[in-house]
């Protein structure tokens, strides 16, 4: 049940069999339906989840009720609201399933408990945060610096394949655009290509 997450994590650190046994020992499994919430607004958040299965979306909802998504998590990724996660505080996100999902699950409480146990884990979750940092830095540079079409070709790069998987609306809102926007985007790219 735990072999995708530990090859995740293998590809930055190596566990002995008995620490993969303690890790895997703290980890919750969940299935969840296409738009089901992993966490709503307001939810206490106790847990980080890798994504094992599925395509997920975190987003904030406006005082006049707009969604603004923040982060798409497929397999391989993680989500959570992080900040919530990290300070103990109440979720300001909502994370919903644009997919049928499986998700693995670790609490803050366990994770501390296992960097004291295994070092090498907080090794990794200390890479992971730091690159989810670098790639929230690079975003909101790219929001300010770059093209409506620079950036939506940084999204292809950062999420391959997920066109398929999600609605334009859903695109051009993490985005920042119009779907029109979008739309004629993606008429002008084919034309380059062409």
């Amino acid at each position: 049940m735990y072999a995708e997450i530990e090859k995740h994590i293998s590809k930055y650190i190596e566990c002995t069999p008995q620490e993969w046994s303690r890790f895997t020992s703290v980890l919750i499994h969940k299935k969840l339906r296409k738009k089901q919430y992993l966490i709503q607004e307001g939810d206490v958040v106790e847990y980080e989840y890798y994504v094992v299965k599925g395509c997920l979306k975190a987003y904030h909802v406006d005082t006049d009720g707009n969604q603004h998504i923040v982060q798409f998590a497929i397999e391989d990724w993680w989500i959570s609201d992080f900040k919530a996660f990290f300070k103990e505080e109440k979720a300001r996100l909502n994370i919903d399933c644009i997919e049928a999902s499986e998700v693995i699950g670790i609490k803050k409480s366990d994770l501390e408990k296992l960097y004291l146990e295994i070092p090498n884990l907080e090794r990794f979750f200390r890479i992971k945060l730091t690159n989810a940092f670098v790639s929230f830095q690079d975003r909101i540079l790219s929001a300010l610096e770059k093209t409506n079409a620079e950036r939506y070709l940084e999204f292809l790069e950062t999420y391959p394949n997920i066109e398929q998987r999600i609605s334009n609306y859903h695109i051009a809102n993490y985005l920042g655009i119009k779907p029109e926007s979008l739309s004629r985007l993606r008429r002008q790219i084919l034309n380059i290509n062409q």
